[in-house]
């Protein structure tokens, strides 16, 4: 029970008290007081009136004092947390207008939801429309389709189209965006475009198909792409944009933040220097850099400045992983920081691991996550060393045992700039799988997506919502159960009807 719904339920216990104490005076007042008519007269109507203003205040106060009691075992009309955590949050009113469609049960449990919801916070402003019944009243806002919820602040106004609470929350966020911020994806290297949604369940047993070591000499990986990224920050309210650092002079100042997935190919030098001029000037960047991409050597030192190095290997965790594979390493505990301080477990098809050194003064430095402590390194040449003509074959770096950093964060002032500088923010991370198409909805992965976007741009402490991605259903299972429905089905069940046939045909012989 929340705070809010204890102290409506004071206001009950209030009003059940003063209803007893009415009941205990009408039983000691007389019934028939021994006065003359007109005074008996009098009397008896300033009792009435009495108990009759007081029964009616007492209502008044208690219906401005709903108590939501849910009964149902998985509180079906309760808000979600993050939901009631949106509306605790405003500080301005909101107007919310829900369209619902009286004959979908979906449509009535939103209609209770966010009537729950206006109750909690007096700037968040409910009306529930039938449009059936109010006709006009949809086509003043100009809604066509059932279970719409209009929201309108300051002269804004978003459109949610939704029978989930979380959903109309994020139209919420959304409405109360007084500014555009821009999120820029780079391209250019072969990164996972945002425009495109193509995914598989990586469950279909494609030939010569990897995410880990075998695939990291892979330069276009067709079928892959970050487009259910994109609607997830879309959902949140920023605005996502592609840019292509090696046409522009420098990367665009209304850049919010720069994110990276999974280049391909090295930078230009020329690139490596903008981008260090963008986060020397109080930029933000995500760096998602997969197996085998090999950092110009500009980036290289610039990340080195920082304290943060990007290992050419592969992270072998025969402990933490995801489904049967121990490259696909799962990350079930994080280090504390405002980025995985809500986040649940993420797995990562095929990481490299990140070497944190001594950051400079001003810069402070954090290890995002770890592997287990049963975890090992193997050496992955780079792209380049892969080639047939390839000049000589370097020396492979022995394992190294133990727990490894996966991901890192930096902020603070950029090494050798003014100490009154704007601050920048970086992430690495040494996978950019987790955030494509096919494994984004799995897991927590899509909540630290968007986590890690909403530190960079400075939005850490406003209240989040999860955007849900609908994903086909499946069934996981381990290499031993597999083995055990083989042998049930192909080979028990077939020899039991193959037994029961010899058993029926010796009795009849």
């Amino acid at each position: 029970m929340s705070r809010l719904d204890i102290v409506n339920s004071l206001w009950f216990l209030g009003w059940l008290a003063a209803l007893l104490v009415l009941f205990a005076l009408a039983v000691r007042l007389p019934l028939q007081p021994r006065l003359r008519r007109l005074a008996a007269f009098g009397y008896t109507t300033a009792v009435v009136v009495g108990v009759v203003g007081l029964a009616a205040l007492a209502n008044v106060a208690l219906v401005l004092h709903d108590v939501h009691f849910d009964l149902t075992r998985e509180q079906i009309f309760t808000p979600s947390r993050q939901a009631e955590n949106v509306v605790d949050a405003l500080g301005q009113d909101v107007t919310l207008t829900y369209f619902y469609q009286a004959q979908d049960p979906a449509g009535k449990r939103a209609r209770d939801l966010v009537e729950v919801l206006g109750r909690r916070n007096s700037h968040l402003r409910v009306r529930t429309v039938d449009p059936d019944k109010q006709p006009t009243v949809a086509d003043t806002f100009g809604v066509r389709i059932y279970n719409a919820a209009v929201l309108q602040t300051d002269g804004r106004r978003v459109q949610v189209m939704s029978t989930d609470e979380d959903q109309i929350a994020l139209g919420i966020l959304r409405v109360l965006r007084q500014r555009v911020t821009t999120i820029c994806f780079v391209e250019g290297h072969n990164e996972y475009p945002v425009d495109n949604f193509e995914f598989h369940t990586h469950f279909e047993g494609l030939a010569g198909h990897s995410h880990g070591e075998g695939g990291s000499g892979v330069v276009l990986m067709r079928g892959h792409g970050a487009g259910r990224m994109r609607r997830a920050l879309e959902a949140v309210g920023y605005e996502v944009r592609k840019i292509v650092p090696a046409t522009l002079p420098a990367i665009p100042s209304d850049c919010a933040a720069v994110v990276d997935l999974n280049p391909r190919t090295t930078y230009l030098p020329g690139e490596s220097q903008a981008l260090t001029a963008y986060l020397a000037g109080g930029g933000a960047a995500l760096l998602a850099y997969d197996l085998g991409f090999v950092l110009e050597p500009r980036l290289a030192a610039s990340l080195r400045r920082l304290g943060i190095v990007v290992e050419q290997d592969v992270v072998v965790d025969p402990l933490d992983h995801y489904s049967t594979d121990p490259e696909v390493v799962a990350v079930p505990v994080y280090e504390a920081h405002p980025i995985t301080r809500q986040v649940a477990l993420s797995f990562f098809p095929g990481i490299r691991s990140i070497s944190l050194l001594a950051p400079p003064p001003g810069v402070t430095l954090a290890p995002l996550f770890r592997s287990s402590a049963q975890s090992y390194t193997r050496a992955v040449r780079p792209v380049a060393e892969r080639e047939p003509d390839a000049e000589g074959t370097p020396p492979t770096p022995a394992a190294r045992k133990g727990r490894h950093v996966l991901a890192a964060a930096a902020e603070g002032v950029w090494p050798g700039s003014r100490p009154d500088a704007r601050p920048f923010r970086l992430v690495v991370v040494g996978d950019g799988d987790f955030a494509s198409n096919s494994f984004l909805p799995y897991m927590a992965n899509g909540d630290l997506a968007v986590s890690i976007v909403r530190w960079l741009v400075r939005e850490e402490h406003a209240p989040s919502v999860a955007s849900r991605i609908p994903v086909p259903p499946l069934v996981l299972l381990t290499k031993r159960q597999m083995q055990r429905i083989f042998l049930a089905i192909e080979v028990v069940l077939p020899l039991g009807v193959v037994l029961c046939g010899a058993v029926v045909w010796w009795r009849r012989r």
